[in-house]
């Protein structure tokens, strides 16, 4: 990556032309949770120049080099999504300078979504309404259960009854855009409890739930435990059962799935900054280990917050490498992307042999097909991994 951080000629092709957003990973937490392998760090690890006092600082010195790098193109950006980590252990203030500096330096598109993840341990009422003020329009809570033995399992520190209450919080803030994120398939959990946990969620009434699978990822301390033969590892089929509980329950309910593992309750309620990330548009990853994509070319940030921070000071960017997609590349990617949603992939990205074989089989929609979009069944979507395969 070249040290001022500047662009091939072809990415800055159409600038300015496809929708522009900004991710900002924020990687601290109070602790890290045993199935997690995001690029957080709790305080103990976290040596000089990477403290959370300063961070909002660095992350505006990455805003405004943005703006050097992509020069004076007309980019107002349509949604911001801070992440982590736990964004919300930093002071809302903070939170809201990097939205100002991501204003100042490009503009806000016109009812542009700003949303923040939380830990519902981490915020109370006053910090929720000051998150409103300062401009964000939509929190993420993670929820992930409502039975205390999967969160003890999960390592997650808030208690279900938290839930509840930091959504009236939100909602009292003026927040009209709720999401919960929730998982399924922790060791120990049964069918029931996997309906219990949908149960509490619905009863808050958000208007996005997101359902992941548990995945036990190389390195955790789950993978660890699983390894040791302490706990179980998720099994596919009790996997494959809890969603088809999932989207009965919440379509019963009037949230919608639009993304295999996202439900909404209608156009407005969808998440419209991971419909940017899987319909190819173009955003800035600012933060240690944030990735970010402009027309075709991806790279990703140095991992440790001292060093992103190191490099910053130095006016140098804080990317660690990068790479350029193909046009095989991009279009491998918009089918592994696209059809994950409901509204799924042009067809004349697929070989039409093999759409057929899996409309035979269950797995594509037969309608829509015909009409020029590739469109996954219930069973496809179980499946999604294995299709995608066989299409690309």
């Amino acid at each position: 990556m070249p040290v001022d951080g500047a662009l091939p000629g072809r990415a800055r092709e159409g600038l300015g032309t496809r929708p522009f957003a900004f991710y900002v990973h924020v990687p601290f937490c109070v602790t890290r949770c045993g199935y997690c392998d995001f690029n957080t760090y709790t305080a103990t690890e976290l040596g000089p120049g990477a403290d959370r006092d300063s961070y909002a600082d660095t992350a505006i010195a990455e805003v405004r080099m943005a703006r050097r790098v992509l020069g004076d193109a007309d980019l107002p950006v349509e949604t911001v999504f801070v992440g982590g980590g736990t964004p919300t252990l930093l002071p809302a203030d903070d939170l809201g300078r990097v939205l100002d500096a991501i204003r100042d330096e490009f503009g806000l598109a016109a009812n542009a979504e700003v949303t923040t993840e939380a830990n519902p341990e981490s915020v109370d009422e006053a910090y929720v309404a000051r998150l409103r003020e300062v401009g964000f329009t939509r929190v993420s809570y993670g929820m992930q259960s409502a039975r205390e033995h999967v969160l003890a399992v999960l390592e997650r520190s808030h208690t279900p009854g938290r839930i509840p209450q930091v959504v009236e919080w939100t909602r009292k803030a003026g927040f009209e855009h709720i999401n919960l994120d929730l998982i399924y398939g922790t060791p120990g959990e049964t069918d029931d409890d996997w309906r219990a946990s949908l149960e509490a969620a619905l009863e808050t009434e958000p208007d996005h739930v997101s359902a992941y699978a548990l995945i036990v990822e190389d390195g955790t301390r789950l993978a660890a435990q699983v390894r040791r033969g302490e706990l179980t590892a998720p099994d596919d089929d009790a996997m494959a059962d809890r969603y088809l509980i999932a989207d009965a329950m919440l379509g019963a309910h009037g949230l919608h799935w639009y993304e295999i593992s996202n439900w909404a309750t209608g156009a407005d309620a969808v998440c419209r900054h991971n419909m940017l990330y899987w319909t190819g548009a173009d955003w800035w990853g600012v933060g240690p280990g944030a990735h970010s994509h402009v027309g075709g070319t991806r790279w990703w940030n140095v991992k440790h917050p001292a060093a992103y921070a190191a490099r910053l000071a130095e006016g140098t960017t804080p990317a660690h490498a990068r790479e350029v997609l193909d046009d095989e590349d991009r279009r491998i990617e918009r089918i592994m992307l696209e059809l994950r949603l409901a509204q799924g992939c042009p067809t004349d990205l697929l070989d039409d042999k093999e759409v057929r074989q899996a409309i035979d089989e269950g797995l594509i929609r037969p309608a829509p097909y015909e009409q020029g979009r590739a469109v996954l069944t219930r069973r496809g979507r179980l499946l999604a991994d294995a299709v995608t395969r066989t299409l690309t």
